[in-house]
């Protein structure tokens, strides 16, 4: 990957400050003050104690004056010096802008989710922080290509909770169609890129290269750029030889992996195909059919009866 996972997931919330309250707000249901503006605060946290601590990310929510600071904290993994510099943060940062705070803890980990939620007892009768925790669970499942404009980064976090799940192809599809329109420069949508397709399940991510490499929806500058020499594998004798193939391989893992059985005319069928673009509306279809006859022949919508209009007499 161009970085880190830890460093990538704080970039999201970096590029778009307004991803942590959306989250608090919709993922978690926890209201927040009125604000007109969201930007990134200074995350050094030592002007009241000696000792220089560092957040991962300050998101600083304005109305004419700070409203709430939130403190997004992505965590990987436990770590339990963490309960300890947690409170820390938030009375340091509400020392530092007299206003609220809140602690955001992201993770793409269930487990972590759980222990990151646990309360925290300071000691003091009712002094109790209990962290809000974005886990797997709580991310929502972007697939609407409009919501998905409206804001990339949720979707490329979407796609990282749910890209092991057979929806996470469509959710691929769009974040990074997202990223691509988003007027990002070359390197954040490449990122971007890398973690859509690092969560992945392997059937999806084949899918979803093969697709980027054939013009799907993707045929851009920097989609031939971060598919061309030395990422696309597997070709053998030629362009157009090697697409077939890989398109192939694809749609098979695709329909292995949702569990649709082949019959061998099914297979002969696939397997024997030597056109890219019959192959790619096949492998759009695998995401979502119910079987192979869907695959090939999907059903067709009911028209609505049209009203016969009365005759004239």
């Amino acid at each position: 990957m161009a970085s880190t996972e830890h460093e990538a997931l704080v970039m999201l919330f970096r590029n778009r400050p307004l991803l942590a309250p959306e989250l608090i707000r919709q993922a978690l249901g926890v209201g927040l003050p009125a604000f007109t503006e969201a930007r990134i605060e200074s995350a050094e946290l030592a002007e009241v104690v000696p000792t220089s601590y560092r957040a991962d990310l300050v998101v600083l929510l304005l109305e004419s004056r700070p409203v709430c600071a939130i403190v997004v904290e992505v965590q990987l993994r436990r770590d339990e010096a963490k309960r300890l510099t947690w409170p820390l943060y938030l009375a340091s940062l509400r020392a530092r802008l007299d206003c609220p705070t809140s602690l955001l803890v992201v993770t793409p980990s269930a487990a972590v989710a759980r222990w990151s939620g646990r309360p925290i007892e300071l000691g003091h009768p009712g002094f109790v922080l209990t962290p809000l925790v974005v886990g797997p669970s709580a991310v929502p499942v972007v697939t609407d290509a409009r919501q998905a404009r409206e804001a990339p980064e949720l979707a490329v976090l979407s796609a990282m909770a749910h890209g092991k799940k057979p929806v996470g192809l469509s959710i691929a599809q769009v974040a990074i169609h997202a990223a691509e329109a988003a007027g990002l420069d070359e390197e954040a949508v490449g990122l971007y890129a890398d973690l859509v397709l690092t969560h992945l399940a392997a059937a999806a991510r084949s899918a979803m290269e093969s697709l980027m490499q054939s013009g799907y929806q993707y045929q851009s500058a920097f989609a031939k750029r971060y598919f061309g020499a030395g990422r696309q594998e597997g070709r053998q004798e030629g362009r157009e030889e090697g697409l077939q193939e890989g398109l192939t391989a694809s749609l098979l893992r695709v329909l292995e992996t949702r569990g649709i059985k082949l019959g061998a005319k099914a297979r002969s069928l696939i397997e024997g195909s030597r056109d890219p673009k019959q192959l790619e509306l096949w492998l759009t279809r695998a995401v979502s059919a119910e079987s192979a006859d869907a695959l090939f022949d999907p059903p067709k919508r009911r028209r609505t009866p049209s009203k016969s209009k009365p005759r004239r007499r």
